[in-house]
Order: C-alpha cells, then sequence, then structure tokens
C-alpha cells in the first residue's frame, strides 16, 4: 500500500519530516510517499497562505492520486491522501478529485482525540491560526469539547535547529493541562509531527499528531475497501 502525503507548503524540510513521522507509524509493507508543491507559501500561516496554497495542492492531488494518475514517474497507484496541514485547506475539493479517500490532518487529530478523551485542547503556533481551526472544530462537531490554545510560535520556527520552539509549544501545553482542564493534547500543526511521542512520555497524557493519525485511518479506511462518494458534492468535477 502506498500513501501520498501532501504538505500544502513548499519547506522541504518540514515535508521530509512529516514522511518520516508518517513512515514511522505506517503499517509493515505501507510506504509514504511525502512530496509538497514547488510554487505555495513556504507556511499556511492564516487564511490568505491557505487560499494561496489551494492551486498546487490541488495539482499535486491530481497528478498522484486523480482518475488520470499513472504516467512517467507518476504514482497512480496510491491507496489514498493525507493533507498534512492542520488547516485542512482544499478538503473538500481534493475528495472530488480522487475517488481514493482524503484525509485532513485535524478532522483525523480531533476524531482521534474523541476515543481517548472527552475532553482536550488543540495546541498551534500563532494566534492567526486559531479562528480557522475553531471553525473547524464546528464542522467537527468537537468545540464542545475543546479549547484552541496559540504558543506563540511561527511555523517556520519548528524547522530552525536552536530555536525555542519546543519548550514554547510544552509551555503552551502544561497550561492546558492546568487550564483548560484537557484530558489529552492535540498538536496543531503538521510541522508538529515529530513532537507528539516526546510530549506523551513528558506530561503523561495522550498527546495526538493530525499526521500520524491521517495515516492510520488511510490505512484503515483502504484495508475496509471504502473509497469516497461520488455522488451528489464529492462527484468528480464535470468536463468544462
Amino acid at each position: 500500500m502506498r500513501i501520498l502525503v501532501v504538505n500544502p507548503n513548499s519547506t522541504a524540510s518540514m515535508t521530509a519530516k512529516i514522511g518520516r513521522a508518517a513512515q514511522l507509524v505506517a503499517a509493515p509493507g505501507t510506504e509514504i510517499l511525502a512530496v509538497n508543491p514547488p510554487d505555495t507559501p513556504a507556511s499556511i500561516e492564516g487564511y490568505v497562505d491557505e487560499a494561496l496554497c489551494l492551486p498546487g495542492l490541488l495539482a499535486t492531488i491530481d497528478r498522484y492520486a486523480g482518475p488520470g494518475a499513472g504516467g512517467p514517474g507518476v504514482h497512480g497507484d496510491v491507496a489514498g491522501t493525507v493533507i498534512a496541514c492542520f488547516d485542512d485547506p482544499g478538503l473538500d475539493a481534493a475528495r472530488a478529485l480522487t475517488a481514493k479517500p482524503v484525509v485532513g490532518v485535524c478532522e483525523a487529530a480531533v476524531r482521534m482525540a474523541t476515543l481517548v478523551a472527552g475532553r482536550f485542547s488543540i495546541v498551534t503556533t500563532t494566534s492567526r491560526s486559531v479562528p480557522a481551526i475553531e471553525h473547524l472544530a464546528q464542522r467537527y462537531g468537537v468545540a464542545g469539547r475543546c479549547r484552541v490554545r496559540a504558543a506563540a510560535v511561527p511555523v517556520l520556527a519548528l524547522e530552525e535547529p536552536g530555536s525555542d520552539a519546543r519548550r514554547r509549544v510544552g509551555a503552551e501545553i502544561a497550561r492546558a493541562l492546568e487550564e483548560d482542564g484537557a484530558e489529552a493534547i492535540v498538536l496543531g500543526c503538521a510541522g508538529m509531527a515529530d513532537l507528539a511521542r516526546d510530549y506523551t512520555a513528558e506530561f503523561g497524557v495522550p498527546v495526538i499528531d493530525g499526521v500520524t493519525a491521517a495515516v492510520k485511518l488511510v490505512e484503515g479506511l483502504a484495508a475496509l475497501g471504502l473509497t469516497t462518494a461520488k455522488r451528489g458534492g464529492y462527484a468528480f468535477p464535470a468536463p468544462k
């Protein structure tokens, strides 16, 4: 089984890190194909970046997982796709482009959190990201069970050796546990994909990363033979 993991931003080091985290949890025989569009913002921080990333993101998914995929150098046999940005950009459009399952990391993470905790907090990077994630919490039906918090960490600081990003995210997790009554933590950025295990050990609560959660969901959907519905809103786009 091959799973396509698309980082919608153009920072290759983050894509590589996301790919490593995904491969670590993948089942034996599952190959992770981690890619990013070359012409998107270096990080997705807010509504403008999210909008700017969409053409490249959707073109990449169509190339690797769309119904016409399979040309030279293109892997048309992917079992499903993970959109590795916590804003879940373009999720509905991506589901219309392919019959293979498409899972966003925010949706994956919060649904996993509801299975292991009553209340949880989402710790994201900057305050600019909080409203978008709050909207997603409403969409996914978990707004009454979680609080969204920002650690005041620019996304690209997670890629900088020697930055204090990990410490600041950890400090925000500590505040969430103390102030929110959180029973679990969701990491609200795909760039934190390598931190979940360390924070779980440090704080003694479930800490959920959306990238790895999404990989396991795609594996499960593929194993069950479930594909994306092609009636209604997720029908393939009409020729124009």
